[in-house]
């Protein structure tokens, strides 16, 4: 791990509850802390922050919906008039190009396409009020498995934050208490959620063929719907699983319909297939 990766780490780890502003003075001597945000999140998901749309870019399904009659897309006219826009891009475009609606409801409307499958969207740190803080991968990390090599200088500052951290999790243990629960944001990783789908599949005896909103139950807090649904799309991608429609509607209500993922040409992906 870099030392400014792990300074960053040790920063948070002396903050209320491993949470802080981004902008707060314990990271005013960091440079370049949106490439820190992505590396200890994005990539190692020891870390989270606040996210906003950075840009957006039109999916074939996109696509194929605009050639639709107007009078027969299964999309709200402020949607279409935002897809249209995108569309005539030829590659990605930033939210604040979007003019053809106005500002409070562009960020729903382009986290709705995203959510249907209609546009792909970049996310990034957000600009603004962004907030970071310590996932439970990262305190299991920190606690568990971190084991310093080499050479660096560390401050004793940040040496008390990482021992105050390890007394606090021995006295924990020490009283047989409940392991430190996770901090509400904290969201699993990909492979867990597979592994939670496993779960649900036994313990229900769905045949690896998992209603979605079984999943949306357990994960949704700390997922959001849309954080799901790329989830999802990402272990399809991997052909981890497989998402398959729903043909008989009349079996489940709609609210369970509904959990499923909305598609272009009508219908929802509603079942989850263990590859």
């Amino acid at each position: 791990m870099e030392t400014n990766d792990l300074k960053f780490l040790l920063k948070l780890l002396g903050c209320p509850n491993y949470r802080s502003s981004l902008s707060a003075g314990v990271f005013k001597d960091f440079k370049g802390k949106d490439k820190i945000c992505r590396d200890l999140g994005d990539e190692r998901e020891l870390i989270d922050f606040s996210r906003e749309i950075a840009s957006v870019k039109i999916l074939p399904p996109g696509r194929a919906l605009l050639k639709i009659d107007a009078s027969q897309l299964p999309i709200a006219d402020k949607e279409l008039k935002v897809l249209e826009k995108i569309g005539k891009s030829p590659g990605k475009i930033k939210p604040s190009e979007i003019t053809v609606v106005k500002a409070a409801e562009r960020a729903e409307i382009l986290k709705n396409l995203a959510d249907r499958g209609l546009i792909e969207a970049e996310r990034k740190v957000k600009r603004t009020k962004a907030e970071v803080w310590l996932t439970q991968r990262g305190l299991e990390y920190l606690r568990d498995e971190y084991n310093p090599k080499g050479s660096a200088t560390i401050s004793l500052d940040l040496l008390k934050n990482y021992l105050s951290f390890l007394r606090k999790c021995l006295r924990e243990n020490s009283e047989v208490v409940s392991p430190a629960p996770a901090t509400p944001t904290a969201k699993p990783s990909d492979e867990q959620i597979l592994q939670i789908i496993r779960d649900l599949d036994r313990e229900l005896g769905t045949e690896n063929y998992l209603p979605i909103f079984h999943l949306r139950q357990k994960l949704q807090p700390p997922l959001s719907r849309e954080e799901l649904d790329w989830a999802l799309y990402r272990l399809e991608e991997n052909d981890q699983i497989e998402l398959s429609t729903l043909a008989e509607p009349r079996n489940y209500t709609a609210e369970q319909r509904e959990a499923g993922i909305s598609q272009a040409s009508g219908g929802w992906l509603f079942f989850i297939s263990v590859s």
